[in-house]
């Protein structure tokens, strides 16, 4: 039998040759994710930065050669593989990155192929119509009126800050926990916003007392705070007393966000949606698939609680949005985000919903979140580790007992360069925790007891 021809590198994916010219180029990319797993032989490639960065460069060789290598698909993706730390992997439970679901990542390969981008109507006809179903589907889970596509938490977070600035006229100051992601401050900051005002939260989560006392004492105009609350912490997943803030943020006139870009998932449990109670009362909530919703990268949204808000991300321009096309029907797309070109993210998440439903995903919520459960309580029946706290969600925190600061440091970054685990870290309470955030729902107790070896080994050695 004759050796089919190699594909043309200049083929289109889409097109009616498109389906031919991808099916041998994703039998060389599937291919070559197996070569680079079994290669990389763990969670994550061993040797460090610098190993790591040696190997990729002599895979990459020339970036832009003279002629053309028609080897590079499969070079490039066992190297990028090769040198990956894989979610998959159950040792690799660092951070709140997950592994994706096989039938996201396939529809996230459509929505390549297909490549619409929606800013204008023309370019996404139905893609444009598919994001406004299902955003505010997931809007009204989370108790609220609509929602708009971002690419994660940060962009959120800056967008909900964004429309509590115009809302008010311009003038808002910021109040969050010390207990607040990064990308709050950061996103007043951006915005030229007074210095935000720090709460205290000094067991993880908000104090309302604090809260209270700031709110009294912050000069302003009725509606010119606006308090952010956290729905599942970065560093141990903990949840803000979010009713009682709700009813402080109602008392005293001030607006409320809740950062529920790690926590949001669990709306999807029947058996963990309750620890959400107020989300419902926020002005805006940010929420993160690609966290607790095994989604590829990206797949954020703002949920909103006045779809009006929306309206100060008008802009007009005549190639995209022209009025007298708007006047003859044309849906006007600009005002769905600070971005122009867009890519359909929600195409996946639309297909995850649809094949899961809410009760097969929810599912997947509660297994990782009793594997976090499992996992505390082989640390704490153990004697030489030191327990944080129970697991909220499925972050949990531990430390060699009787290890100093520099010591836990040392055990978290030997396993990284060995390639055996990857485990995040924490500071809470003054001092340094090893972190694991349980994402991967194939994840085992006998995987859980190998991870605790792994740090028992290293600590020891």
């Amino acid at each position: 039998m004759s050796t089919p021809p190699p594909p043309d590198p200049r083929a289109l994916a889409s097109g009616p040759e498109g389906p031919g010219a991808l099916r041998p180029l994703l039998d060389t990319v599937l291919g070559a994710l197996d070569t680079g797993r079994r290669a990389r032989g763990g969670p994550l490639p061993a040797g460090g930065p610098e190993a790591v960065a040696a190997r990729l460069r002599d895979a990459l060789g020339d970036v832009l050669p003279e002629h053309g290598d028609p080897e590079a698909l499969r070079v490039l993706v066992h190297a990028l593989a090769e040198g990956a730390a894989d979610p998959a992997d159950p040792l690799c439970a660092a951070h709140l990155h997950c592994p994706p679901l096989a039938v996201a990542a396939a529809a996230d390969l459509a929505a390549t192929v297909l490549n619409p981008s929606l800013d204008s109507w023309d370019q996404a006809p139905a893609a444009s119509e598919l994001e406004a179903l299902v955003t505010r589907e997931l809007a009204h889970l989370a108790g609220l009126a609509d929602a708009v596509v971002t690419t994660g938490g940060t962009e959120s977070n800056h967008l909900a800050l964004l429309l509590a600035r115009e809302s008010h006229g311009g003038g808002v100051r910021l109040v969050h926990g010390a207990n607040a992601h990064h990308s709050l401050p950061r996103a007043a900051w951006l915005l030229g916003l007074p210095e935000p005002v720090v709460v205290p939260a000094p067991a993880g989560t908000i104090d309302l007392a604090a809260l209270h006392r700031a709110l009294t004492d912050v000069a302003g105009p009725r509606g010119s705070l606006l308090v952010a609350a956290t729905a599942g912490t970065t560093d141990a997943g903990l949840i803000d007393p979010l009713p009682e803030i709700a009813g402080l943020c109602a008392a005293h006139g001030a607006r409320l966000h809740i950062d529920a870009a790690h926590g949001g998932g669990l709306l999807f449990s029947d058996r963990h949606r309750d620890r959400l109670t107020g989300l419902e009362a926020a002005h805006t909530v940010t929420l993160d698939l690609h966290k607790l919703g095994w989604q590829p990268i990206a797949a954020g949204l703002l949920a909103v609680r006045r779809p009006r808000d929306l309206d100060v991300l008008h802009q007009r321009a005549d190639y995209l949005n022209a009025d007298d096309d708007t006047d003859a029907g044309l849906p006007d797309l600009l005002g769905r985000s600070l971005r122009t070109t867009r890519r359909p993210d929600i195409l996946k998440t639309a297909v995850t919903l649809k094949t899961l439903g809410r009760r097969g995903l929810g599912a997947l919520v509660d297994h990782v979140c009793a594997r976090a459960r499992e996992f505390a309580d082989l640390i704490h029946a153990h004697p030489g580790f030191e327990l944080y706290d129970r697991p909220v969600i499925s972050t949990v925190l531990f430390r060699p007992e009787g290890a100093t600061d520099d010591a836990v440091a040392a055990v978290r970054r030997g396993l990284l360069t060995d390639g055996r685990a990857v485990l995040g870290r924490a500071r809470l309470d003054d001092r340094l925790w090893l972190k694991a955030t349980l994402l991967n729902p194939d994840t085992r107790p006998d995987d859980l007891a190998a991870l605790l070896k792994l740090v028992e080994g290293t600590t020891h050695g």
